[in-house]
Order: structure tokens, then C-alpha cells, then sequence
């Protein structure tokens, strides 16, 4: 029975050692090449379900004491992190003491974010209750109008859901594809054979 306890701790996906972690924050930050708000790190780093919630917290009290990662405000006054000098030092240096697996694991999970961020801001998905079922409205929104506004049928609330997160996996595809089926639809030919 302890074998089986050792084996499930060294299959576990999390980071057990709060040094680790602080590099893996490191090269997080580095590889983004922006300051990022606290909250989205936050996000970002415990999703990925790689590090936990204390040694995240933990982490990232000590990166900034100790100089790795600077805070300032942004308009709206919420915390922006920026890797300092010596926080891309740590995460050149000894990003190799972190698997590459976790590297990759969560700065995928960034992108993912990010991209999931600005679709919200470029499209808005609405569901509007009917008599019999709902319209998914979808808008893809730029900087004076909209580029498509569209309302698609389903016949409850959980179909009509399941639209709108399909939309919202690829919505830039979603909004192309209308735009070719619109610009290629044709009439049929008509055939006097087929009567």
C-alpha cells in the first residue's frame, strides 16, 4: 500500500516545492513580456491547477520582497506585476529546474486567457427567453459598430448556452465562416431533368 501512496504523490500535476514555483511564476512573467494585473496572474497561475493557492500566495510575497516583481496601479487602481532585472535573471537562469511540461502547461494556459479576455471585449452573446425557447443574440462588436448582429433560435436555455460557448471557443472562425457562406451562396441551378 505505501508504494501506491508514493506513486500517486510523484503523479500528482501540482508543484510541491514553493522554490519551484517561484520560478515558474518568473517565467511565467518573463515569457508574457507585459505587466499583468495581480488578479489575472492569480487566475491564470491557480487554474492551471499547477500551483496552489498558498504557494502561489507565498510565492509571490516573496518575489516581490526580495525585488523580483515590482507593483504599481493601473488606472482603475488594481495591482500590475512586472518582472524586474532580477526576476528575468531567475527565470533565464534557472528555468530549467522546472519542467518543461509546467512551463508549457502554464503559459498556455496565459494565452488561452488572454485570447479568451478579448473575445469577450469583441464579442457580446446574449440569451433572450422566448415563449417557446430562447435567441442566442451574438454581436461582434468594433470600435464605432457592429461588425454582425445575429440571433440564432434554440429550443431551451441549456442548448441555446451551449451555442453561445461554441461561439466563444473561436469566434473570429465563427464570424469568417458566416461571412464566406453569405459570399458564396448561390441560387440553385435549375435542372429540367430532375422534374
Amino acid at each position: 500500500m505505501e508504494n501506491y501512496t508514493k506513486m500517486s504523490e510523484l503523479a500528482s500535476t501540482e508543484l510541491k516545492d514553493v522554490q519551484t514555483v517561484k520560478i515558474l511564476i518568473c517565467y511565467l512573467l518573463y515569457r508574457l513580456h507585459k505587466p499583468i494585473d495581480s488578479e489575472q496572474l492569480y487566475d491564470i497561475a491557480v487554474s492551471t491547477e499547477i500551483i496552489n493557492y498558498f504557494f502561489y500566495q507565498e510565492s509571490i510575497n516573496y518575489l516581490i520582497e526580495n525585488g523580483s516583481i515590482e507593483v504599481s496601479e493601473n488606472e482603475d487602481k488594481s495591482k500590475l506585476f512586472t518582472l524586474t532585472q532580477k526576476g528575468i535573471d531567475c527565470a533565464k537562469t534557472l528555468r530549467g529546474y522546472v519542467p518543461k511540461s509546467y512551463r508549457d502547461k502554464i503559459v498556455s494556459a496565459a494565452l488561452r486567457y488572454f485570447a479568451q479576455l478579448k473575445y469577450q471585449n469583441e464579442i457580446k452573446i446574449e440569451y433572450i427567453q422566448l415563449e417557446k425557447g430562447y435567441y442566442v443574440h451574438c454581436r461582434c462588436l468594433d470600435i464605432k459598430d457592429d461588425l454582425m448582429d445575429l440571433k440564432l433560435y434554440a429550443p431551451d436555455l441549456g442548448q441555446a448556452e451551449l451555442l453561445g460557448k461554441n461561439i466563444m471557443k473561436n469566434p473570429t472562425g465563427f464570424y469568417s465562416k458566416i461571412l464566406e457562406i453569405a459570399l458564396n451562396n448561390q441560387d440553385e441551378e435549375f435542372n429540367p431533368d430532375d422534374l
